[in-house]
């Protein structure tokens, strides 16, 4: 405390602005009644015994009592604001960090992977589940056609393909294919003892039937992504779109499995798949049945493969032309869960912006034939022997309109 002598005449307010005002001791007036209390008098009082103040300290908080008891706070604060914040931390991380770096490095080693024709990891539930509900409906509506089909000789159908200039050395030049769609295959096919005119004629008549079988599902995957990037769609926008679900057996309307099984199948893996199967189109699934993929079924109608046993269930998918056989193909390379390692090779490669390599798919085929990885090797040499990727990147020429685009 600091006592001091003032000239109350010379005192005024700012004189204690030094001071904490509300520390003066007015405990010296409760003896004094305040009512009598006058100027002339307080000035008295003032004179002889000085005012009694306390000069403010500025650093309260830091003064010996309170110093260590301030600190313990603001640490004990900072070290309760860390330790609840760390669970924050490391979830975001978790979150948005490792999983970027964990898809990228997956679809990195996915696509290096698709290079190499080893399997995939399975990292999401795309693709998932099967509803064959109505999942052949567009197949069999082949059967309600008039059964007026005509099978031609294959000495009529090469005069045809002669006469519209259409053969596989002109296809391979000028990379277009002439829009003739036969119904059946011709049953000189296994009497034609020369091998190379045996697989020419086979391949002249099933390559329009697959070209056009692609275009059909590149106009619905073109529509779809059309459809997908507006913000609203027409009623039968909607509709068309509840039938592909449908059409694809895509369970709870999944837009993302859609995407992944509405793409084509690379013509010359098909061409080779179709050799396979057929013999060149000489077995007798392909002449009585117009097989030409093997397909096998346990219900409805179907050619019972010679040699079977009795207890044996399963035949050959038996179709009215051969149009729907290619669709019933494609729909089975598409939808069925044995197949599911060959979509996400096939997306993994629409992904990276590299085209459809049928030697790369076939890698993901080992499981259309019971020889596995013997049945793989086999389609790679068809391939190879023949030449069969010449056609991956030729045309059908267009029968309509809508088709002109696609060229």
């Amino acid at each position: 405390m600091i006592k001091k002598k003032f000239n109350i005449h010379k005192l005024n307010f700012n004189l204690f602005k030094k001071f904490n005002i509300h520390k003066l001791n007015f405990n010296l007036f409760k003896k004094f009644n305040i009512h009598k209390l006058n100027f002339n008098f307080f000035k008295k009082f003032i004179l002889r015994k000085g005012p009694i103040i306390v000069k403010k300290n500025k650093n309260f908080f830091f003064t010996g009592d309170y110093k260590s008891l301030y600190l313990t706070v603001v640490s004990s604060f900072g070290l309760i604001l860390f330790f609840f914040s760390l669970p924050l931390i490391f979830e975001f991380k978790k979150n948005t960090i490792d999983v970027s770096v964990e898809i990228t490095n997956k679809s990195k080693s996915n696509f290096e992977k698709v290079l190499d024709g080893e399997s995939l990891e399975k990292s999401t539930k795309t693709d998932e589940g099967l509803d064959l509900k109505n999942l052949f409906d567009d197949v069999f509506k082949f059967d309600d056609l008039p059964s007026d089909t005509v099978r031609l000789s294959a000495s009529t159908i090469e005069q045809l393909f002669k006469e519209t200039r259409y053969s596989l050395k002109d296809v391979r030049e000028t990379k277009l294919v002439k829009p003739i769609a036969l119904s059946l295959l011709p049953e000189e096919m296994k009497m034609i003892e020369n091998t190379k005119r045996r697989k020419n004629l086979f391949i002249q008549i099933i390559l329009p039937l697959i070209l056009e079988e692609n275009n059909r599902i590149k106009l619905d995957r073109k529509k779809l992504f059309s459809i997908l990037n507006r913000s609203n769609n027409s009623n039968l926008e909607k509709k068309w779109l509840n039938q592909k679900f449908k059409q694809y057996g895509v369970v709870n309307k999944d837009v993302s499995t859609l995407k992944v099984r509405m793409d084509i199948v690379p013509v010359s893996l098909a061409i080779a798949q179709a050799a396979k199967e057929t013999g060149w189109g000489t077995s007798r699934f392909a002449l009585e049945g117009n097989a030409l993929f093997g397909q096998w079924t346990w219900s409805g109608e179907g050619i019972k493969p010679a040699g079977a046993d009795d207890n044996t269930t399963h035949k050959v998918m038996r179709f009215k032309i051969l149009k729907s056989s290619v669709r019933a193909y494609q729909r089975n390379l598409n939808t069925h869960p044995s197949y599911k390692q060959f979509r996400m090779a096939r997306a993994e490669l629409r992904d990276n912006k590299k085209n459809l390599n049928s030697l790369i798919l076939a890698n993901y085929l080992d499981k259309y034939a019971e020889t596995g990885k013997e049945y793989v090797e086999i389609l790679k040499k068809i391939i190879n022997q023949n030449n069969l990727t010449d056609f991956d990147d030729v045309k059908l020429l267009p029968s309509s309109l809508q088709l002109k685009s696609l060229i």
